[in-house]
């Protein structure tokens, strides 16, 4: 193989060298053909030598995000949504360091019905706020599909110009199946952008409709982007999750669709009469905006710093917090409870033969559950989970 760099080339590399230019072309293996069966094969002689990746230690997490160091940002949030026992315990003494750093942002939650232009909307709201000088942090999270576990993570990706703002840090992340597709680190990761020094953190959700209620717990003001035409006002009291909106926003109020948007805005306005505020001492209202022309964003960010301060002021914003810090406590437990009881190996023994038993129809499944709960021993599986 020749030495010269520049017969590797492409036609579409640079010859001057550019940090912008993020792509890099590799060196391929010699290879040597075998002089009896004419097989190729690889010399070892010939193969290079990669160094394993050096793991980070807490302090090295802690110093590069207190600095707002995107790369170690992203690593120390790959370290926190790790599912892998061995990394629990540096990931929780990564995020105890910080949490003097957390908390002092507001927390803005974003959903809607699949299409309602959720992304279009946190982009051009987004780029308004680096323009303002606000470090921005947008939680994006994709659903995790029921039959691959996979998901495409494709939001970072539709938000082209706000990905290259400098002061946007952009995190997409798995829903993993959870209620109100809320990914399960959400509130960590949350944290850890606060810790880097971001002023607002936007929480994009899958969408899902009527059954959206997590998001609420993990945010300060909770946006509900929706549609012209969506219904009768019978229709829109129904939806559960206009009790939990702090703001309705009627989005693509633009072109011919403009008119339609203002009679779909007053038509939400009559609604929210007749259901109680979301927040105490707050009374949601409904908006209009396009993200497309960037129409009524400036009005809709003076509603959120009017809404900061209206609740500061009357000790609602530190007591939602409060209940929220509550309610995510519950809501470990409950989650490393049942990875304990799942991960028990006596545990996995039995599931089979009680399956069985009960799908036979030899035992109820109130006694096969009575029956796993005895057979499971809670010092056992969290001596095993120490260990681990």
């Amino acid at each position: 193989m020749p030495d010269n760099d520049d017969d590797l080339r492409p036609s579409w590399v640079p010859k001057e060298k550019n940090p912008e230019f993020a792509c890099t072309v590799m060196r391929g293996i010699d290879s040597a053909v075998n002089s009896v069966t004419s097989a190729k094969y690889y010399p070892k002689e010939n193969l290079r030598r990669v160094p394993l990746r050096k793991k980070m230690s807490v302090e090295e997490y802690v110093e590069g995000v207190k600095k707002g160091d995107r790369m170690i940002l992203a690593k120390a949030i790959t370290l926190i949504e790790s599912n892998a026992p061995k990394d629990f315990d540096k990931a929780q003494r990564v995020l105890q360091a910080l949490l003097p750093r957390t908390g002092h942002s507001l927390r803005i939650g974003i959903t809607g019905v699949p299409g309602a232009g959720k992304s279009t909307f946190i982009e051009a709201f987004g780029q308004l706020l680096c323009q303002q000088g606000y470090k921005v942090a947008v939680l994006a999270v994709d659903p995790t599909s029921s039959i691959t576990g996979g998901s495409i993570l494709g939001d970072k990706t539709r938000m082209q110009k706000l990905s290259r703002e400098p002061n946007c840090f952009i995190r997409p992340s798995p829903s993993g199946g959870t209620l109100g597709g809320v990914a399960r680190k959400s509130r960590e990761t949350m944290m850890l952008c606060e810790a880097a020094g971001c002023d607002v953190i936007l929480v994009e959700t899958v969408g899902v409709g009527q059954s959206e209620t997590t998001v609420r717990s993990m945010v300060d003001f909770f946006m509900l982007v929706v549609l012209t035409g969506a219904g009768d006002d019978l229709q829109g009291i129904k939806k559960g999750i206009m009790e939990l909106a702090d703001a309705i926003v009627v989005n693509k109020a633009d072109g011919d669709n403009l008119e339609r948007a203002k009679v779909t805005q007053g038509e939400y306005e009559r609604m929210v009469e007749f259901i109680r505020p979301a927040t105490e001492g707050w009374k949601t209202h409904a908006y209009r905006c396009s993200a497309l022309q960037k129409t009524g964003l400036l009005e809709l960010w003076a509603v959120m710093r009017e809404f900061e301060k209206v609740t500061k002021k009357s000790g609602a914003f530190e007591n939602r917090r409060q209940r929220q810090i509550i309610a995510w406590v519950k809501t470990m437990i409950d989650e490393h409870l049942h990875n304990l009881f799942y991960e028990d190996p006596v545990i996995k023994g039995r599931l089979p033969e009680v399956r069985a038993a009960v799908l036979a129809g030899v035992v109820s499944p109130s006694q096969a559950v009575a029956e796993l709960i005895r057979t499971f021993d809670l010092d056992r599986a969290a001596a095993r989970h120490l260990d681990s």
